[in-house]
């Protein structure tokens, strides 16, 4: 064979190869298009926030500017409370957002889609049932026939049930007035209830306001976490932005731990309380955003065996449904 012939057949095999290669990089093409198309649709989060850490999060603009990356839009809008969200969440109206323990527990049974995806620490010292100053009442078991308000299925219901049973006491030996917390705290102005069970900054507004008397707070009863929370459908599709926010709420979250005055001014504006109200609040403050894990699942479990049990909630509510997979 010919020098010459076996440089041309080199050459074939070489040009057949390349096209083989080109063949077959064209073949995935589409698949490669596909999946960048996937990623760079326009796609929106909806977060429903409470005056707190989220609204201090929206103020800086850092999660819409590392969103923008991934071509998703965020909007906001603002709720009184956690019930009012969850419902938001149940038809659909947001993607995210921040609630205490028990509204879950009632969204869950009312078939909302609720997904868990990051918890704060406990902070049992930030509620606590409160007295006026002259109050008669001084121990746990003198609350005994008495008149207490609190928001009916709110963290503190469940603190309530929880701190009676501990001192000996039964549900149905107090008497319970379901009321807002603006409306509560009229009432305690009033005389017309004999205490009050609330959660900062409310609590802390009566202590220096009111001058009200603590009883007892939830350490040693109950945690006392907060939760931030989507839907089940909106987490399986975008799990990449969940973890962007909850990454820019940890950013918050220490920025807070580490400037505390700077905090309590800005929440001070926010809530429109005087700062020296949010200074109180603050340094109550437990600082830190968790994973969920099975102990977390746990205590929401027992939450929502106590309201099965008081009849608060219609049915068992298996809280392991709205956790993430792979707990540790």
């Amino acid at each position: 064979m010919s020098k010459t012939k076996i440089t041309d057949r080199r050459a074939f095999l070489s040009l057949t190869a390349r096209a083989a290669t080109g063949a077959a990089a064209l073949a995935v093409m589409p698949a490669a298009f596909a999946q960048q198309a996937a990623h760079t649709q326009p796609r929106v989060l909806r977060i429903g926030n409470q005056k707190g850490y989220l609204n201090l999060l929206k103020g800086r603009a850092t999660l819409e500017k590392r969103l923008a990356a991934l071509n998703v839009s965020v909007s906001w809008t603002e709720f009184s409370a956690g019930p009012v969200q969850l419902e938001a969440l149940n038809v659909g109206s947001i993607d995210f957002g921040d609630v205490g323990e028990a509204p879950p527990i009632f969204a869950q049974a009312a078939g909302a889609p609720l997904a868990y995806v990051a918890a704060t620490p406990a902070r049992p010292h930030s509620e606590a049932v409160l007295v006026p100053a002259q109050s008669s009442v001084k121990t746990v078991a003198d609350l005994k026939g008495k008149r207490i308000a609190l928001n009916k299925g709110s963290n503190v219901h469940y603190f309530l049930v929880k701190l009676l049973r501990q001192h000996g006491l039964q549900y149905r030996d107090v008497e319970l007035a379901y009321l807002a917390p603006a409306d509560a705290r009229a009432a305690f102005e009033r005389g017309s209830i004999d205490a009050w069970v609330i959660w900062d900054p409310y609590f802390a507004a009566a202590q220096q306001l009111l001058n009200a008397r603590v009883v007892a707070d939830a350490n040693g009863v109950v945690g006392n976490r907060a939760y931030y929370f989507s839907s089940q459908d909106y987490v399986a599709k975008n799990a990449d932005v969940i973890r962007i926010v909850i990454e820019e709420i940890k950013a918050v979250d220490q920025w807070g731990k580490q400037h505390p005055d700077e905090l309590a001014s800005e929440l001070a504006r926010l809530w429109g309380l005087p700062k020296p109200v949010v200074d109180l609040a603050v340094s109550r403050q437990v600082f830190g955003t968790e994973a969920i894990t099975r102990a977390i699942i746990a205590e929401q479990q027992q939450i929502a065996d106590t309201f099965v049990e008081l009849g608060l909630v219609p049915k068992h509510v298996d809280v392991l449904r709205a956790a993430p997979p792979g707990l540790a």
